[in-house]
């Protein structure tokens, strides 16, 4: 009768959530996602709905769901599969539990600076990364900026990979995440984002590791007062809709989509290059101590991790092709 029961619950759970309607000529979609409305993401997506509707003259309309009502970023990637959602955004660091080809982008370093790293999203590294998953059910319509994550702790800051050993550092869920964390020396704590900020406040770990915006909007600040500026990772979020629906789609909405994406991602990098620069103020005033540490020592750490990967052809193929664009 238990299981009985789950399958309904499941059945009636997709028919709520149905994604993908069109009714009269007008198609509606849903994009579900984690992060809160003041989100330079999620204000994104807003775009996104507001371009696709305008390119379509109403004929698709896109709903935007915040704050994980529709369900956890690794939840939102199980309902794309089956077709119960159209489209979510996910870090790529849950992505690669999907498509291991996204780990690369939880790589320590992997970029030399930002202009680098917007040349990989935009080129054919890029483009070939968003049409990966589509054997597991997922495409990739775009890449959103998610800065470079560092660490913000509770009892002292992280000047050099030495301070952190001894300490329980939070993570995503994601292997890589855990690995590198594990590397520099701290005890890597997978949590999810919703638990994070109870979590620190309990002592289930002594400090995370994010960028600006999300450790500012997350009020993550008023429990952490050191936040070092070692900019380890530069993960972002990628904007992925269900193959299930794109495939139902004529070749007008997908055009109507893929364009309404693109622009949203030329938007978003600007709303994050403001979100950064006004989070790292707004912390700062609320007491929060600011570092800088010289970056090498971290680099020098997790270079045998990235060798490592020469037995990961596919992985250690990609990094090259990174390393390779100018």
């Amino acid at each position: 009768m238990k299981n009985i029961f789950k399958i309904i619950l499941f059945i009636s759970l997709s028919f709520a959530l149905l994604s993908c309607s069109k009714v009269t000529g007008v198609r509606k979609l849903k994009i579900g996602h984690g992060l809160d409305q003041s989100h330079p993401v999620h204000k994104a997506m807003l775009y996104l709905a507001e371009k696709a509707k305008e390119k379509s003259k109403g004929k698709l309309i896109i709903s935007v769901y915040p704050s994980q009502q529709l369900g956890t970023e690794r939840e939102c990637l199980e309902l794309l599969q089956i077709g119960s959602l159209a489209i979510t955004k996910v870090s790529a660091s849950v992505l690669e539990g999907f498509a291991p080809e996204f780990k690369v982008f939880s790589l320590p370093y992997i970029f030399r600076n930002d202009e680098h790293k917007f040349k990989v999203f935009e080129g054919k590294v890029g483009k070939n990364l968003l049409l990966s998953p589509q054997k597991y059910w997922l495409r990739g319509l775009c890449f959103y900026d998610a800065g470079s994550r560092s660490f913000y702790t509770k009892d002292k800051p992280i000047k050099t990979p030495d301070d952190l050993v001894g300490l329980k550092i939070r993570t995503q869920e994601s292997a890589t995440s855990v690995k590198l964390v594990n590397a520099l020396g701290a005890s890597a704590t997978p949590i999810s984002w919703g638990e994070l900020y109870t979590a620190l406040q309990q002592g289930v770990v002594d400090g995370a590791e994010n960028n600006p915006p999300s450790f500012y909007l997350s009020r993550h600040y008023e429990v952490c007062k050191y936040y070092s500026l070692n900019e380890h990772t530069s993960v972002p979020d990628v904007l992925v809709i269900s193959t299930v629906v794109w495939n139902d789609l004529s070749d007008e909405e997908k055009q109507w989509i893929q364009e309404a994406a693109d622009e949203s991602y030329i938007y978003q990098k600007k709303l994050w290059k403001e979100s950064t620069i006004e989070s790292l103020k707004a912390v700062e005033a609320a007491g929060v101590k600011v570092f800088y540490p010289d970056k090498k020592p971290f680099m020098d750490k997790v270079q045998p991790m990235l060798e490592e990967y020469k037995s990961e052809k596919q992985i250690y193929e990609l990094i090259q092709k990174i390393k390779n664009v100018k």
